[in-house]
């Protein structure tokens, strides 16, 4: 079992959808990542350079919602992993891409994809 780094919640504004609206007034998008890793590297030296900065992956995390637009956030999804994987000290991701504001045409709370991937 791998040690975990979590950051939920993270807010950024992006135009993915495949309406045009969504391309045209984009909407806020929730991420939530979870990272397996080993720790004790880090903690054993106290160094941030042995583990993952939480700040410099909610920046890179926010600069991919807010940048090129996709149809899907399954899509999103996949490219906000490959984003949390090239640290090498990730093993492992959850990331899940949250969508408030999707066009449904009912009421709801969330509309959500979980993708998990591994080195392996």
């Amino acid at each position: 079992m791998s040690d975990r780094i979590a950051l939920t919640g993270l807010r950024a504004r992006g135009r993915h959808g495949c309406l045009p609206a969504e391309r045209e007034l984009g909407q806020e998008f929730v991420i939530d990542v979870v990272l397996g890793l080993d720790t004790r590297p880090a903690a054993a030296g106290d160094d941030l350079l042995r583990t993952v900065d939480y700040g410099a992956l909610a920046d890179r995390l926010v600069a991919v919602v807010e940048g090129e637009p996709v149809n899907l956030i399954e899509t999103l999804a996949d490219r906000l992993a490959a984003l949390c994987l090239d640290p090498p000290q990730v093993e492992e991701v959850e990331v899940t891409v949250h969508k408030p504001s999707a066009p449904v045409p009912h009421p709801f709370s969330d509309v959500a994809v979980t993708i998990h991937r591994s080195r392996q």
